[in-house]
């Protein structure tokens, strides 16, 4: 009795989870882009790769490289693709596995990503200024010491380490039935709510529900848990010590940092920028995103630091 009780409660739990995948599924619209400009593909080893692109073409190339997470978009970079675009050539794709881009259940890796970046730098950039923001920070310093693709790094609390390595837990989230209903709750409403409280940003009005309503419906795409999968286990770190690659880069770099940031503490910046040599600006009342709690001083800032370098 006992075992035919057992099984009739996991066969439940089973359907009971099959459904609400469904039907979170369901809820999920196809997704528009959030950044004002052309919308272009490029090709790319089997991925669609969407991006954004506005600007004079003829003005300096700035590659704006979102941060991963659950739901990592070029979304990150609303607050200031416009007002970039009014001085320089900008291009913001969406990552391979997030946002408009496709999602397929392949084995993402940092090796991945630094391969998509160098090809798309060079395809679609030309000595551009990159401006990248956490792990794609670490992405970008290693483009450059092995491909010299960009004219300047504008690092936003970029990090190489972001835990250790679990194969189970990639495994759990990538299994389709218990990987799905895990990851739903993961890139629940409520789950993202309390990381951009605890984690994303110094405060509450930094964020809308618009803003959360996005990130769900992102986190909900068809093959949206593959990447993530690979990032909160641990596969998406680049096996390097970023200190050690920031102090080899040959062109200007500047870390960006916000004085509360959790998830990479303002201490890690400060060693970073003094292994790399590099300058530090550390914004107040700001966390993990300052470019979004703070988008006119941070311009301010970007626009003082990159006037040197333009055509005179």
């Amino acid at each position: 009795m006992n075992l035919r009780r057992l099984a009739t409660a996991t066969a439940g739990g089973i359907g009971l989870a099959a459904l609400v995948n469904n039907t979170l599924s369901q809820r999920a619209e196809p997704l528009d882009s959030p950044l004002d400009g052309y919308q272009g593909t490029y090709r790319w080893k089997g991925f669609d790769i969407a991006y954004t692109e506005a600007g004079d073409p003829d003005n300096p190339d700035v590659l704006l490289l979102h941060g991963l997470h659950a739901a990592g978009t070029n979304k990150e970079f609303e607050r200031i693709f416009q007002q970039l675009a009014t001085q320089y050539h900008v291009i913001a794709p969406d990552l391979p596995g997030f946002g408009r881009s496709s999602r397929p259940p392949v084995d993402y890796s940092a090796t991945l990503y630094t391969s998509f970046v160098t090809d798309f730098a060079e395809d679609m950039t030309d000595d551009a200024i990159c401006l990248a923001s956490s792990l794609s920070g670490a992405y970008a310093t290693v483009v450059q010491n092995e491909t010299d693709a960009f004219s300047r790094l504008e690092l936003i609390c970029p990090t190489a380490d972001t835990g250790p390595r679990r194969g189970w837990l990639r495994a759990l989230l990538r299994s389709p039935l218990v990987g799905t209903a895990l990851f739903n709750a993961l890139a629940s409403k409520r789950s993202i709510r309390r990381f951009n409280e605890r984690d994303g940003y110094f405060s509450e009005a930094s964020y809308t529900e618009k803003d959360v309503e996005f990130e769900w419906q992102t986190a909900h795409q068809p093959g949206a848990r593959f990447a993530p999968a690979s990032f909160v286990s641990g596969y998406l770190n680049p096996d390097i010590d970023l200190g050690d690659e920031l102090a080899q880069v040959d062109v200007p770099v500047t870390l960006v940092w916000g004085r509360d940031a959790k998830v990479t503490p303002l201490e890690d910046g400060q060693t970073l920028a003094d292994e790399g040599d590099t300058r530090l600006i550390v914004f107040d009342e700001a966390r993990l995103l300052p470019h979004v709690e703070h988008p006119g001083p941070f311009l301010d800032v970007l626009f003082d630091e990159l006037a040197p370098l333009e055509p005179q």
